[in-house]
């Protein structure tokens, strides 16, 4: 082109659109296009201006996420109360883009009353929002069908799906220990009041239905109220625990129970779904001895929760801890940790007596490859409040078995997550696809 020579005008019409085919061809990271558009009358003092009056300028188009994009960002909201996340569980209704920079999501509940409504839609916007080019997220909400619920409970492998009840409990701990008289209850009722006391709201659930004890050790007798919303309400003990046991609807103080497994298992549910917990830090349930009914009813019923399992120093107490343990993972639940109780005995002079031998608890925990939480003494003012029902904690939080149960409550703090499952990690195996022929629903 010779000097002075005027560029050739544009062949495309005015107002058109034209792609920058050099630029999308450029090495390195992607980049949203550029698109060349012509306007007439928009040149700036000082820079040259097309044939017409025309200038170009340079606008950079949106990226538009996909659908299998969302999906998995939305893999990272998780059920709390079945604890997989709610695409894999087929939750996700619908992914729908009606315009640019705007992503509208629904939602299908298990149940219509869903108390944390308001979470699921803060996790699925917070997920959603990390895209690029999302610039507005909504959520809507409706409830699976009833054949859309039989294949949920078919993939997971339950008769029926939560109703929402431990919604808002952000952490379930089963305390298991295999074997009777090892100290299990003390240890249940006495870390419920450690985490209240650490600020945590906390409540105690006592499933050993046929040795129930935890009311004893609390100080906590009546019978519960019903709410407006027939759910159950816990009594309340000693600084703010939450509490039901089977001893709150007997008829006879220290009746005995003589229920064979489907009425175990039925108790059981109720006390966990009919039951208005509402928000907690912390549920403690505390397992009866062995690894039956309760316990497998209690691993099918809550995927989320996680086991503590007590054992004294002695080898033969560590062994059935270790068959509870087994059992626990055998349903892919995991365990939070140990609690070696009755370690040792100190006299008033000083000296120390293992009576029921040492090191146990390490030996179990070092086969668990989880932490050893606490070593709690053998003490005789441990077993006096429990029976008086005023937890040691409360009573003399200086003793030294208090302050084993306070730092054990500490770890289990640190153990565990201090949010809604909403925004956990999922827990347990990938839920799978349903195969053969479908039982009959009970």
């Amino acid at each position: 082109m010779e000097p002075g020579e005027r560029l050739p005008a544009p062949t495309h019409p005015a107002g058109s659109v034209q792609y920058l085919s050099s630029l999308s061809k450029q090495t390195g990271p992607a980049r949203a296009p550029f698109v060349f558009m012509s306007r007439p009358g928009t040149a700036r003092p000082g820079h040259g201006r097309a044939e017409g009056g025309r200038s170009p300028c340079f606008v950079t188009m949106k990226p538009v996420p996909t659908t299998e994009q969302v999906n998995e960002v939305l893999r990272r909201v998780i059920d709390p109360e079945l604890r997989k996340d709610i695409v894999s569980l087929g939750m996700v209704r619908s992914i729908e883009q009606p315009e640019p920079g705007r992503v509208d999501v629904m939602v299908s509940l298990t149940t219509p009353g869903c108390p944390i409504r308001s979470h699921f839609e803060q996790a699925v916007v917070q997920n959603v929002t990390t895209l690029d080019g999302v610039e507005r997220v909504t959520v809507g909400f409706d409830v699976l069908s009833a054949e859309e619920k039989q294949g949920l409970q078919q993939k997971l492998g339950r008769s029926g799906l939560p109703q929402g009840a431990l919604a808002k409990v952000k952490n379930v701990i089963c305390v298991g220990s295999g074997k009777g008289g090892v100290g299990k209850s003390t240890a249940t009722a006495n870390l419920a009041a450690a985490l209240q006391v650490e600020g945590k709201q906390a409540a105690a659930l006592d499933a050993d239905v046929w040795g129930y004890s935890i009311p004893r050790m609390l100080g906590v007798h009546g019978r519960p109220m019903v709410s407006a919303e027939r759910k159950i309400l816990p009594l309340e003990a000693h600084g703010g625990v939450k509490v039901i046991s089977i001893e709150f609807f007997l008829n006879e103080q220290d009746q005995a129970i003589t229920w064979r497994g489907p009425m175990l298992h039925k108790a059981i549910r109720q006390f966990l779904e009919d039951v208005d917990w509402g928000e907690l830090d912390y549920l403690l349930i505390d397992l009866p001895p062995g690894t039956g009914d309760v316990s497998m009813t209690l691993a099918q019923l809550l995927p989320q929760a996680r086991f503590l399992i007590v054992t004294t120093p002695q080898p033969a107490a560590q062994k059935v801890a270790a068959r509870a343990a087994d059992t626990a993972l055998k349903f892919d639940l995991e365990i939070a940790g140990v609690i070696e109780n009755m370690s040792g005995f100190t006299t008033p002079a000083g000296d120390r007596f293992t009576i029921f031998g040492e090191g146990g608890g390490q030996l179990l925990a070092d086969e668990l490859d989880v932490p050893l939480l606490g070593k709690v003494p053998l003490q005789e003012e441990l077993r006096v409040c429990a029976d008086e029902g005023r937890p040691l904690v409360l009573e003399d939080p200086d003793a030294p078995a208090a302050q084993a149960l306070f730092h054990t409550a500490r770890g289990i703090i640190a153990a565990t997550p201090q949010q809604l499952a909403v925004l956990q990690a999922p827990s347990g195996p990938p839920v799978p696809e349903v195969t053969g022929t479908a039982l009959p629903m009970a």
